[in-house]
């Protein structure tokens, strides 16, 4: 299953000159995002960064951006997403920026242009609620938390 949509994106001046947010491979999911720094910043252990990446984007209705985590920082520095997968709603029109805490032992520097997350566009669903005084029999029923074992 293939899908393809057209979004406006405006770039921020201290974005201007980093590439858009791009898949590195033609069956990636995510698009990565970029450090729109001037200078660089290092994330010492357990500290939270918020980091702007100098773009603004138009997405259409009924789609989200999901912003996640780069798996190769995550295990090679432990930099995650305090959030993740962070939510970009459809109707957002501010910077993007990035969440990154540092999960490691050691400082980490972000250097401008640096990959820090990546962007993945989904389709959304809306939902309404329709109360019941009971819900269908599963299977699995009310088990959660590791109930199927290791």
């Amino acid at each position: 299953m293939s899908g393809h949509v057209e979004i406006s994106i405006a770039i921020e001046p201290h974005g201007e000159g980093l590439p858009l947010p791009a898949y590195q491979s033609d069956s990636a999911a995510g698009m990565d995002l970029r450090a729109a720094i001037a200078e660089p910043l290092t994330i010492t252990p357990g500290q939270r960064l918020l980091v702007p990446t100098g773009i603004r984007v138009a997405l259409p209705a009924g789609t989200e951006a999901q912003v996640r985590p780069r798996s190769g920082l995550a295990i090679k520095h432990g930099i995650g997403l305090v959030n993740a997968p962070g939510t970009i709603d459809a109707d957002y029109r501010g910077e993007i920026r990035i969440i990154l805490i540092n999960h490691g032992d050691k400082d980490f520097l972000i250097e401008r242009g640096d990959r820090i997350a990546q962007l993945v566009i989904a389709p959304v669903l809306r939902a309404s609620w329709r109360e019941a005084a009971s819900l269908d029999d599963t299977e699995r029923g009310e088990g959660g938390f590791g109930h199927t074992g290791r």
